[in-house]
């Protein structure tokens, strides 16, 4: 190996369009956006028609947040599937799935239960869908074109993830819940169609087969088992998975802090748009404007900006204060870009898809545990008080990836 050249590459900044150049990587970006804009009508929708036939409140809540915490069983069950099944077969079996389902919503009059049973079951497969689609990305795009990537990934998903929710809001007043299922079925359906026809056949070390020994229970136990015991892998998957639940924990509050502090109506929308605005205008600058040493050696005070500004909310700042605390809380997120490259480096070649689901689920189920915990909290010392804890949290946990960042990676043998 040239002794120059892993320096080189390492410094290399990439850039969006070269990233987009690449059709692989192009047509899951686009369909994956497309999918987080059904994602977030289906599941408003979906809680709107529970609250709508129910009446209740901690059902249609209860509606919301069913389709995260399986996802992690599913990972620790499933989730080797993904490195063992063509990873075309199974992004376009997901797709075809979740429309399924959707469409099963909303054609079928059936009780809470079964309709909740049936996201359930839905979300205990997504792992294996998303791991295969993220291997995918990461065999396509390759040193610091697969960080801008990531950041186009979440770029798109925070914008994708707001018009999903205008769309749901706006589909439902003109078309009523039930339909507006049906209309979020139609967009997984178009997304199947598009993996299927525009994937193009993969070769056998590209599109899965890695084999484990015994059932996929089995194996996929195994593997996360694998995962979790390397003490570099475990601890970058912590690094992603801690500060957004803490600040997750801190978001759910920010309705009853409005109510608290009796703003005008509707400025709890402004105030829960400001994060994923941040968010958004984060990963844009630090994803395109600084180098990959830069951005790995920010890692630490993204985290710490993370946190912060939450810790302000203990003084109940107003409707400019909270959206400027909130803004510079979305920034942060940048963090995560920094995490990518090691983290990629640190995987087994034949486990990369469970990892990615792991990584995935964990992070899902930990940010849906994050609202009830602190929220909890919130009812002994106040939301104000209980957001600044969630901001120290993330704070800490800044602090706690300072005592082993930058890590020596050291990648586990594939299960």
């Amino acid at each position: 190996m040239n002794p120059t050249a892993e320096p080189a590459q390492g410094n290399h900044r990439a850039t969006y369009r070269e990233v987009l150049a690449e059709p692989r990587f192009r047509l899951l970006f686009s369909t994956r956006t497309v999918a987080i804009t059904a994602d977030a009508l289906r599941i408003t929708t979906f809680s709107v028609l529970v609250f709508s036939s129910t009446g209740s409140a901690p059902l249609s809540a209860l509606a919301f947040g069913i389709g995260f915490v399986p996802q992690l069983f599913g990972s620790l069950l499933l989730g080797s599937l993904a490195d063992r099944l063509p990873a075309r077969a199974l992004i376009t079996g997901g797709y075809a799935v979740t429309c399924a389902s959707a469409l099963l919503l909303a054609l079928v009059r059936m009780p809470v239960a079964a309709a909740l049973g049936v996201v359930a079951l839905v979300a205990l497969a997504t792992p294996v869908f998303h791991g295969a689609s993220s291997r995918l990305v990461a065999q396509s795009l390759e040193g610091d074109a697969y960080v801008l990537g990531r950041s186009l990934n979440n770029i798109a998903a925070s914008g994708a993830q707001l018009f999903g929710l205008a769309l749901g809001g706006a589909v439902v007043a003109v078309l009523g819940p039930r339909r507006a299922l049906a209309v979020g079925a139609a967009l997984y359906l178009g997304c199947a169609l598009a993996v299927r026809i525009g994937l193009p056949r993969l070769e056998r070390g590209e599109s899965g087969g890695a084999r484990g020994d015994g059932g996929t229970v089995r194996a996929s136990l195994h593997g996360a088992g694998l995962l979790l015991r390397e003490p570099t892998v475990r601890r970058l998957m912590l690094a992603q998975w801690l500060p957004p639940a803490f600040v997750a924990g801190g978001e759910g509050l920010i309705v009853a802090y409005a109510g608290g502090r009796h703003f005008a109506p509707g400025w709890y929308a402004v105030l829960m748009g400001c994060l994923p605005v941040g968010m958004l205008v984060g990963d844009l600058l630090v994803g395109r404007l600084l180098r990959p040493p830069t951005r790995e050696r920010l890692v630490v005070p993204l985290t710490a900006l993370m946190g912060l500004p939450l810790v302000g909310f203990a003084a109940e700042p107003g409707v400019g204060a909270s959206s400027c605390l909130l803004l510079l809380c979305g920034f942060g997120f940048a963090y995560g870009l920094g995490l990518q490259r090691p983290f990629l480096e640190a995987l087994p070649q034949g486990g990369q898809g469970q990892a990615f689901g792991l990584l995935g689920s964990g992070s899902m189920t930990l940010q849906g545990i994050g609202p009830v915990c602190f929220g909890a909290v919130a009812a002994g010392i106040g939301t104000g008080g209980a957001i600044a804890l969630a901001g120290g949290a993330a704070a800490f946990a800044a602090g706690w990836i300072l005592t082993w960042y930058p890590p020596a990676a050291s990648p586990v043998s594939a299960p």
